[in-house]
């Protein structure tokens, strides 16, 4: 007997609630999920959409991401609330800086990635998350970026074009019918990388809404990441 993985379904995981202590002393919230009965393959180290307009680490492509991921392709999945987010979980400390000040946040976070010995770390940035990563995630020690919807709204064309000395993975997934950033502008906006691999998602929009659009993103995740875990299964044993 099996039921279907859709929603809000939460597979089995060693979930832990954490907190991030940043250079300027600010307790984050959040919550690292693992494997439920191995060790990680890679580490998804995620960065959420705007906090003025609703991101949280409860945003529903993040939250499955960390929901699914663990048990269905071996990854632990970090999730936490930028400066002065409030989400179930809690409520960070400080007040939004419109990503100045959360530079520190992802620097947080990349630090207790390295306390716990966690491997192969990337950032998975969504909307505004993905300015993060890219303005930010040079500093530190990661595989890969994986960017969806990135608006380009905080990074500038210059702090895009640095990615291009780096040999770090660049992934890029464009909802066809983006409200911010189509893929033919992407293409051009993300040219300055030339081992930038980008996804025009047909179909998709900003929020990616919907089962299928959620399948599609954590598909491209997990091909970047650990491709023997794919075809992802849509079905769980039940017992």
């Amino acid at each position: 007997m099996s039921m279907e993985i859709r929603g809000p379904i939460e597979l089995p995981a060693r979930r832990e609630d954490i907190v991030l202590e940043t250079a300027d002393e600010l307790a984050l919230v959040g919550e690292l999920a693992m494997p439920e009965s191995s060790a990680p393959v890679a580490t998804l180290v995620t960065l959420h959409p705007l906090p003025t307009a609703g991101g949280f680490m409860d945003s529903h492509i993040i939250r499955k991401a960390a929901a699914r991921l663990p048990a269905l392709a071996d990854l632990a999945v970090l999730r936490f609330n930028t400066r002065g987010t409030t989400s179930p979980r809690g409520t960070s400390d400080g007040a939004f800086d419109g990503g100045a000040a959360e530079q520190f946040d992802v620097a947080a976070a990349m630090e207790f990635v390295r306390e716990r010995g966690l491997p192969r770390p990337w950032l998975v940035g969504w909307s505004f998350g993905t300015e993060l990563a890219l303005k930010y995630g040079r500093e530190h020690d990661v595989e890969g970026i994986i960017l969806l919807s990135p608006p380009l709204h905080r990074a500038t064309d210059a702090e895009v074009a640095a990615w291009a000395d780096s040999d770090v993975e660049v992934v890029v997934l464009v909802p066809e019918l983006d409200d911010y950033l189509r893929p033919a502008e992407a293409r051009e906006r993300f040219a300055a990388i030339s081992h930038a691999k980008l996804i025009a998602v047909e179909g998709g929009k900003h929020l990616w809404v919907g089962e299928s659009q959620t399948r599609r993103v954590l598909t491209e995740i997990v091909a970047a990441v650990n491709p023997s875990a794919l075809p992802l299964p849509t079905e769980w044993p039940v017992v």
